[in-house]
């Protein structure tokens, strides 16, 4: 296979000399380093790179060239390779220019000149910009392949399943890909969708367990005690995860479906701090994973809790597998699901047409079809900019008079820039309707009364934010909606909760059971933003220590 391309460009012969030195002192064992004097001659070999198949990873070029740019030839670059990651190189006089192309090309990073030395400068930037190149990368095929139909719910789960555990796969439409049609013919018509593993082993419509352990995904514990037990697997399960276990307390983390939780699925999160070009959930994902493995984190997924127990100082939790883990402290940190929504037809189209979250493994096949998105706040606003890029037409249905209620500005300024989204505020979906895929979706103005019935190939719904804490009835006390309180509110008219024997108030994140806390979305009055979440996650952990010295672990 053909090693992935880094092509630099820069109208200097000695600067250009530098930097295909740096790149190949550094990368030339993975890469292959190419060089270009100039914008159209770099367009040149990129058209060749093309019309042979090849793969360019990396952008490198200069802003200050005669004729054209770096700007504009990343412009025109990215439509050739539009995976390639784009860093620019810059005089301190071009830092504006760099800074809008942030936005024009979704530039990933700009380096001033001069880069020495470059293992200061240079590498560690271009190390981490290409290890999300990599994360993302899909090579000559040769991993899991994916045989099913567009409108299968089943398939959509397989390739949800894959792409949110960071599993490599390759889809095959069984209705429109000739080589998915022979195979799926030659193997006598199995059930879909049909699994093909690197191995050769074939599954068909395998549940998301069985599939997890065919892969290598662990669902069970190594050991059957832990000082600390994380129940969920976003940025705060993933972030109190990380700080145990760098702080030496053995730690497992349990995910019902995918690290990352519902941040995980959004298609670029650009407000948290320090990525000043913003990140796709997955590879904050990603990351957090990487980062928690390094500590040596025991992650289960996908893997559920179905019930608490309490015995001492001892908390246990049941698996839906039938397995039990024990352990001295626990952190509930599991989020929130989207709301389901309520109309004629909707259930039996789910997940043929009518998906909840961003379903990015969606994206592709909605190229040019209409697109609707049912929600007002950042998560909808994300996933209408991401599906512009490929629908034909994205129409956000709102229920109230705007966006700016529930919207950070920054989205919606972005929104209004996009010619192709829509926005129809008083708006509800009164209906769905499709035989065996969605077809069109009927909307109701609540201000007049009318309602309208549109063709849509896709919904996807981004509503309301709903816990799942059915799971701690009998042991963990939870607001009407069923999120999950802890410290000062679990106090009423200053006397501690009911059953709490110890002889101090709750710590600020615990519950009303003494070593188990709560961390992020699901617990009761959380401000729902990842860079929180990620702040309890760490916090929590801190309340652990404390609780362990307390009880003498």
């Amino acid at each position: 296979m053909a090693k992935p391309i880094l092509l630099t460009v820069d109208d200097d012969p000695g600067v250009l000399r530098a930097v295909e030195r740096d790149l190949r002192s550094e990368f030339g064992e993975n890469f292959r380093v190419l060089r270009a004097d100039s914008g159209a001659t770099a367009l040149d070999a990129l058209n060749q790179l093309k019309q042979r198949n090849e793969t360019v990873a990396l952008f490198l070029v200069d802003q200050r060239m005669p004729e054209m740019n770096g700007v504009e030839f990343l412009e025109q670059a990215m439509q050739i390779f539009p995976e390639a990651k784009r860093v620019l190189l810059t005089a301190y006089a071009d830092t504006d220019a760099a800074i809008k192309a942030i936005n024009t090309v979704r530039l990933d990073h700009y380096l001033m000149k001069p880069w020495d030395p470059p293992e200061e400068n240079l590498y560690p930037v271009l190390n981490d910009v290409l290890e999300d190149w990599q994360a993302n990368y899909r090579p000559p095929f040769e991993g899991i392949r994916v045989i099913g139909n567009r409108w299968s719910s089943d398939s959509h789960r397989i390739k949800d399943f894959l792409a949110r555990n960071q599993f490599p796969y390759q889809w095959m439409n069984v209705e429109s890909d000739a080589e998915a049609c022979s195979i799926y013919f030659g193997a006598q018509k199995p059930q879909l969708p049909y699994i093909i593993l690197p191995d050769s082993t074939r599954l068909e419509n395998p549940g998301t367990t069985d599939l997890a352990e065919r892969i290598g995904l662990r669902t069970r514990a190594e050991l059957p005690f832990y000082d600390l037990l994380i129940v969920g697997g976003g940025p705060a399960g993933l972030a109190a995860a990380v700080y145990g276990a760098s702080e030496g307390l053995r730690t497992v983390l349990i995910e019902r479906e995918a690290p990352g939780g519902q941040a995980g699925t959004s298609s670029r999160i650009e407000n948290y701090l320090g990525f000043p070009v913003g990140l796709s959930g997955a590879d904050l994902a990603r990351r957090g994973v990487a980062q928690a493995k390094r500590f040596g984190v025991e992650i289960l997924a996908p893997q559920e809790v179905s019930a608490l127990c309490v015995e001492n100082q001892y908390r246990m939790v049941k698996l839906a597998d039938g397995g039990q883990v024990n352990c001295h402290a626990m952190i509930i940190a599991t989020g929130v699901s989207y709301r389901k929504l309520d109309v004629p037809g909707i259930e039996s189209l789910t997940g043929s047409g009518v998906y909840y979250g961003a379903a990015m493994t969606e994206a592709i096949a909605c190229r040019d079809d209409d697109v609707f998105i049912v929600g007002g706040a950042n998560s909808a606003g994300q996933a209408a900019i991401y599906f512009s890029k490929f629908a034909r037409q994205v129409t956000m249905l709102v229920r109230g008079d705007s966006l700016t209620k529930s919207m950070s500005q920054y989205l919606i300024d972005e929104i209004e820039d996009t010619p192709n989204i829509k926005v129809l505020t008083h708006t509800n979906v009164a209906a769905v309707k499709g035989d065996g895929q969605l077809s069109t979706v009927t909307v109701a103005n609540s201000q007049t009364g009318t309602q309208e019935t549109l063709p849509a190939r896709a919904l996807f719904i981004f509503i309301g934010a709903q816990p799942r804490t059915d799971w701690l009835a009998g042991f963990i006390e939870r607001d009407d909606k069923g999120f999950v309180l802890s410290g000062p509110e679990l106090m009423q008219d200053g006397k501690r909760p009911r059953g709490w024997q110890l002889d101090r108030d709750p710590y600020l994140l615990e519950t009303n059971v003494p070593g188990v806390f709560v961390a992020g979305d699901v617990r009761h009055g959380s401000v729902k933003r990842v860079a929180s979440s990620v702040g309890e996650g760490s916090i929590a952990v801190q309340f652990v220590h404390q609780y362990l010295a307390k009880v003498g672990v």
